[in-house]
């Protein structure tokens, strides 16, 4: 196996620190550049003291300057920066013929005006994002193959579209029954000082937010939609829990008309079979974020409830892994042709 260059943009924040995490001991990668605009000059083991005496201990950040980064050397560029910033390294990097897989929403969403919609402000890169490969690999694997810029998914998508997508390709859900309720842990808001994210705030309280137009509405409905062939609006409520990682996910839909609970849970088997990060608990077992945190996987659960005729779809994931930096990852070792499970099993 060939080393691949890679550099690490942001990678200070938590999913910046997963990717250290994940790639320092990929057997194909080799880091060569770790940026963060207030850590120069300071190495891996003195901001994440965990990683002393590991591989990459000793390598200093540099500042997050585009020059620098091409300077190093790297093929491949994962961003681990906010919406809006992450375009402004995105456009001079491709320019440069690098990779580049982007952990930001900067590249995910394809119409101009439904960026603009969800996150206030017109796209920073629509040319970009018009190239750019939604990095699913369960459901876009030969595209990421080719890609030049990946836009990974947020982490409540993964865990909504991973279930609704296959069922949605066949018709087998009515769009306008699906009702989705999701709990994440707290780093899914990153690296903030705000006031309703400290300890004290969110410990032992559950509470709803961004009710009723979450930013992830906007991949989540423009995934499913292209499932489906036509337009899919959801219902999607999303709660901070007080736990440090771990999204778990409820969908409530009814079967299209004629088709049985069973067709709907037999295709859901046979989308995922060959998935090596994706575990099917069938009509018994239970999701738990317990048996996900600090892995790839995403588990799948489903039930019928006869009284009410519609079934319920369950599942589990790590907000930081699958649902960000280990997707990344993923989606690097699709592109240059390694097995899929390196580094993340």
């Amino acid at each position: 196996m060939n080393l691949e260059k890679v550099a690490i943009v942001g990678a200070s924040g938590y999913s910046g620190e997963e990717l250290v995490r994940l790639l320092g001991r990929h057997p194909g990668v080799e880091i060569v550049a770790l940026t963060s605009r207030q850590l120069a000059a300071q190495t891996v083991e003195m901001v994440f003291p965990k990683f002393a005496g590991q591989r990459y201990a000793k390598l200093a950040f540099i500042g997050s300057d585009i020059a620098g980064i091409v300077a190093s050397g790297a093929q491949f560029v994962f961003l681990a920066l906010p919406h809006g910033v992450a375009a402004e390294y995105a456009q001079p990097l491709v320019a440069a013929g690098l990779r580049v897989i982007d952990l930001s929403a900067d590249f995910r969403i394809k119409d101009p005006a439904v960026y603009e919609e969800f996150y206030g402000t017109p796209p920073h890169a629509p040319e970009l994002a018009a190239i750019s490969v939604y990095g699913l690999p369960e459901i876009y694997r030969e595209q990421i193959r080719r890609a030049q810029l990946v836009a990974s998914p947020g982490c409540y998508p993964t865990s909504i579209i991973v279930p609704l997508h296959p069922l949605l390709k066949r018709r087998l859900l009515k769009p306008a029954s699906i009702v989705i309720n999701s709990l994440s842990g707290v780093s899914g808001a990153g690296r903030s000082t705000k006031t309703e994210l400290l300890y004290v705030e969110c410990n032992e309280s559950v509470r709803a937010y961004s009710v009723p137009k979450h930013r992830h509405l906007a991949e989540i409905e423009q995934e499913l939609s292209k499932a489906y062939g036509d337009t899919v609006t959801v219902n999607f409520t999303p709660h901070l829990i007080p736990v440090s990682r771990g999204i778990f996910t409820t969908i409530h839909a009814a079967p299209a008309d004629g088709i049985e609970p069973s067709e709907i849970f037999a295709a859901l088997a046979e989308a995922y079979a060959a998935e090596p990060f994706i575990r099917l608990l069938g009509e018994t077992g239970m999701p738990d974020t317990k048996n996900v945190t600090h892995t790839n996987f995403v588990d799948v659960a489903y039930r019928h409830d006869p009284r009410t005729g519609r079934v319920i779809l369950l599942s589990a994931e790590d907000n930081l892994v699958k649902g960000a930096s280990g997707q990344a990852v993923q989606s690097l070792n699709v592109m240059c042709g390694w097995p899929e499970t390196t580094a993340l099993l």
